[in-house]
Formats: structure tokens, C-alpha cells, sequence
């Protein structure tokens, strides 16, 4: 006589194990998903010249346009003590090196003893009319505060680390950030700088753009 086999009916393990199936199959999509989406989306490290600002007339204008140059960004003003000498220098450093490899990027702004008073287009034609100015003076900016131009917050927040991390952020007017082809901040120097002194890091920086475009070639 055979042993008698009991066996168990599969009714509910079948449904069940495709209900296990179905469920793996949905979070797999779900992950490969977000995978997807954090490398389709994943936002881009930003640099200077991916802002956009303002010109003197209130137009949007990207900083994009300055990508491949060497750039000194500089918050300036009208009436101050140091506006004769500095927009001399300013406009002598971009008449030498520019404007192929190099230029000067004007910031106007009012919060430094309130010595840019005026409106940005009249700005513009001062500094025109006075000092000959060919580099770009754009719409007037906060550069400190909730307020400030996030173009230049980036500027004092990537500028090189100094003993006292707050002496990048400007006391005053004309403080200069030297700005690679990459958007990336070389180098920040205070109002009273002499310019000589600022000229062989424009020259050195220039050097290898001119270098890194034979390259190219």
C-alpha cells in the first residue's frame, strides 16, 4: 500500500508571492527614479560669472558673457576719498590689459557713507564724462546685509581665507576681487592698495589664459 501524501492547497501562497513581486518591482522603479532625478537635477556649483545683474539702465544681463576672462569686480562710488585715484587706476588697468583677456566690473553702491547718492545712469555718465571710463558700471547694489546683490555675496564668501574671515567682506569703497576665467575669486585687495601692486596678479593671471588658449588651438 502507497503512504498516503497530504498536501496543501496554494490558493493564498500564489496571490501572495505576486503581490511580493509586484511591491519589489515598485520600489526597484521607485529608486532607480531618484537616481535619475538626482543626476539629471543635481544643481550646479556656482561660480561668478553664472549670476545674472542688472546694467546701469535696469536690464538683465548674465555675467556669462565675461566667462574666459580675467576680471576685477569692484564696489565703487562717486564721492569719496578715494574715487579720483581709484577710477584713474581702474580705467588705466583695463585700458593695458583689456578688454580680449581682462576687464574691470564696476558695482556702484550707497552703503558706505552714503557716497553714491545718485541714480545708476548717472553714474554711468559721470564717471564717463570724468574719468573716461570703457569698462562696465552697472545698476547700484547692497553689497552687505539680507539685501545684497548675490553676485558679490558669492565674491566675499569664496574669497581666500584671510587670519580674519571678515576682512573680505568690504569696510569701504573700491575693494577689488580678482576673478578667474572660471568664475573663481584669485585674489581681494582693501581701497588703499596701490595699483602697482595689483598689476602683476592681473599680468600673471592673463599670462595663463593667453598660455591655456595655445594650448587649446
Amino acid at each position: 500500500m502507497e503512504p498516503l501524501t497530504t498536501t496543501y492547497p496554494l490558493k493564498y501562497s500564489v496571490p501572495k508571492a505576486r503581490v511580493f513581486v509586484v511591491f519589489l518591482s515598485m520600489v526597484l522603479c521607485t529608486a532607480i527614479l531618484c537616481l535619475l532625478q538626482l543626476r539629471l537635477f543635481k544643481p550646479k556649483t556656482k561660480d561668478f560669472y553664472s549670476f545674472e545683474v542688472k546694467d546701469s539702465r535696469g536690464r538683465i544681463i548674465s555675467l556669462e558673457k565675461y566667462r574666459g576672462k580675467a576680471a576685477l569686480v569692484v564696489n565703487v562710488a562717486s564721492y569719496c576719498q578715494h574715487t579720483d585715484k581709484n577710477y584713474i587706476a581702474l580705467q588705466e588697468l583695463h585700458r593695458e590689459f583689456g578688454p580680449s583677456h581682462f576687464t574691470v566690473l564696476a558695482f556702484p553702491c550707497n552703503q558706505f557713507g552714503e557716497s553714491e547718492p545718485s541714480s545708476s545712469q548717472e553714474i554711468e555718465s559721470f564717471v564717463k564724462g570724468n574719468y573716461g571710463v570703457t569698462f562696465p558700471v552697472f545698476h547700484k547694489i547692497k553689497i552687505l546685509g539680507s539685501e545684497a546683490e548675490p553676485a558679490f555675496r558669492f565674491l566675499i564668501g569664496m574669497s581666500p581665507k584671510t587670519s580674519d574671515s571678515s576682512k573680505k567682506e568690504p569696510r569701504w569703497n573700491f575693494w577689488k576681487y580678482l576673478v578667474s576665467p572660471e568664475g573663481k575669486v584669485v585674489k581681494f585687495w582693501r581701497p588703499e592698495e596701490p595699483i602697482e601692486n595689483i598689476k602683476p596678479e592681473v599680468a600673471s593671471l592673463i599670462r595663463q589664459i593667453i598660455v591655456k588658449k595655445r594650448e587649446d588651438l
